[in-house]
């Protein structure tokens, strides 16, 4: 017997009208989100950012390939990375079915990362994605919209994430633990690592000029987690311990 609360169809129906209600108002709120998110004033990008790509060196407007809108993925894949962030795979694993959808409504997603090409394009080979995947190796465009930290910033404990500043170092008793922990998903120790952080930032193309129009990070990417929405609906949830997660080619190892 479960150990859920069980009811009649009558009853079950009664409290599914009452969330009903809940939802509506959620998505209510969320349309609201969205349309403050667009009215941010834009800011005017004047640096100069230059990526490797398939098709060679870009410019930040190149990435537009041809349309108004950008939606860059802040991937963490660093240089001495020997594999992306599993999260950040996850996460990347639902873009390949939105890309052409988004490419035909003048939007290009695109992710970007401080590991050089080769890499990238090794790893996107293994994961079987085929959306358009920058290097930003060499340029400051990661640690210019808050993806990648500082040793400066690391060292002083003020790292610059999510529009504040936290200490991601860990306690002494904590740090072999924690290299461990990195060095099993990405092959580097913890600082190597989280000196890199997950992100997303929109741009707006118009008349030959790049602005700035949104930045999220943490807890705000969790909207483009895919098997998140769905696990919220799930009997059980999330239903998390720990990082369950892999790299989707990685399951049957375990």
């Amino acid at each position: 017997m479960t150990d859920h609360k069980t009811g009649t169809r009558e009853e079950w129906l009664a409290a599914r009208l009452d969330l009903l209600r809940a939802e509506k108002e959620l998505t209510r709120q969320s349309d609201d989100l969205a349309r403050r998110r667009q009215e941010l004033p834009w800011v005017q990008i004047d640096k100069e950012y230059r990526f490797d790509t398939d098709e060679g060196a870009a410019s930040l407007a190149d990435l537009f390939q041809g349309r108004s809108q950008l939606l860059v993925y802040h991937f963490m894949f660093g240089p001495d990375y020997t594999a992306g962030c599993p999260s950040c795979s996850a996460i990347a694993d639902g873009f390949n079915g939105s890309a052409v959808h988004l490419a035909n409504h003048d939007v290009t997603l695109a992710a970007v990362s401080r590991a050089p090409l080769t890499k990238i394009q090794a790893y996107k080979r293994r994961m079987g994605w085929s959306f358009p995947f920058a290097s930003s190796y060499g340029s400051d465009f990661n640690f210019d919209f808050g993806a990648a930290h500082t040793k400066q910033e690391w060292e002083s404990g003020a790292v610059a994430y999510n529009f504040g500043a936290e200490d991601l170092r860990p306690a002494a008793d904590q740090k072999s633990s924690m290299d461990a922990f990195s060095q099993s998903i990405v092959g580097t120790d913890w600082e190597t690592y989280r000196r890199e952080g997950p992100g997303m930032s929109s741009f707006a193309l118009q008349d030959g000029t790049v602005y700035h129009t949104y930045s999220a990070y943490a807890r705000g990417l969790d909207g483009l987690w895919g098997m998140y929405q769905w696990l919220d609906r799930a009997p059980r949830g999330r239903d998390e311990a720990g990082m369950w997660w892999r790299r989707h080619d990685e399951y049957d190892s375990q």
